[in-house]
């Protein structure tokens, strides 16, 4: 079942007086099916940040088509757009996006209190999320206070408590060092395995090197994409290498 479908989507920006046309994307098609792990890679500038925004209904393309689970996000009216969001999507960033003056726990449960949960309905939720992530020690304390692998696994938990349809990822391990990097991909794999899906936009190989598909953008569209199938995340990583290698030189890919 599909879950995430782009259709012909291209953005292009003017500039103030409409002198400068830049076409971030071109004419991207893609789907993601519901259980999915998709990471999206492509060199800075080849609109997979734009690409996001999009899917995010942060931002709404110049023409073309998002569907989520069948509902166009295109032309949800702007005063519904938050709450589509809330309802729909998780969201991890690279900078974790957590407010220093909330406890772990209140980060947590902040979408759930922006769409009206009491705290009776949003404590049975945390549990099995914070258990499951390694992060029950640290809910009452702030941010500022546990490392950048706890407060990244604090965002995926507020991505998850909502029950999301689909979790975005930007570039979720750029600000983690190596041993939370591979607890973070840990997560990913498992919250997978369990049914969730995930979208993610990453720099990294061995990052996307996770997923069971990796798209590449180039010149604002789909370039090529890699299957993981039964292979291991080292084998995967060696296919993403190439494929980079090749998309760096200007070649040409050949299946």
């Amino acid at each position: 079942m599909m879950i995430l479908e782009a259709k012909n989507v291209k953005k292009v920006y003017t500039s103030r007086f409409g002198r400068n046309h830049v076409q971030a994307l071109a004419d991207v098609n893609f789907s993601v099916e519901k259980g999915e792990y998709v990471a999206i890679m492509g060199e800075s500038g080849s609109g997979k940040t734009t690409l996001l925004n999009i899917l995010a209904a942060l931002d709404k393309p110049t023409s073309g088509e998002i569907l989520l689970n069948g509902q166009s996000i295109v032309s949800i009216k702007e005063k519904e757009i938050s709450m589509f969001r809330r309802e729909n999507l998780g969201f991890v960033f690279q900078d974790f996006n957590l407010l220093d003056t909330f406890s772990i726990q209140d980060n947590i449960f902040l979408p759930l209190v922006l769409s009206g949960k009491t705290y009776d309905d949003m404590s049975p939720l945390l549990k099995p999320i914070a258990k499951k992530l390694g992060i029950e020690e640290i809910l009452h304390k702030f941010p500022y206070e546990v490392s950048g692998g706890q407060k990244q696994r604090a965002a995926v938990a507020r991505a998850l408590i909502t029950n999301p349809q689909l979790i975005l990822a930007d570039e979720p391990t750029g600000a983690l060092d190596s041993h939370s990097t591979e607890g973070l991909l840990h997560i990913f794999t498992e919250i997978n395995n369990d049914g969730q899906t995930i979208l993610m936009v990453t720099h990294s190989t061995k990052a996307a090197s996770h997923a069971n598909r990796v798209l590449f953008i180039k010149d604002g569209a789909v370039f090529h994409q890699l299957y993981k199938g039964g292979k291991s995340n080292e084998e995967m990583y060696q296919m993403i290498s190439n494929t980079l290698n090749v998309i760096a030189t200007g070649g040409v890919h050949h299946e």
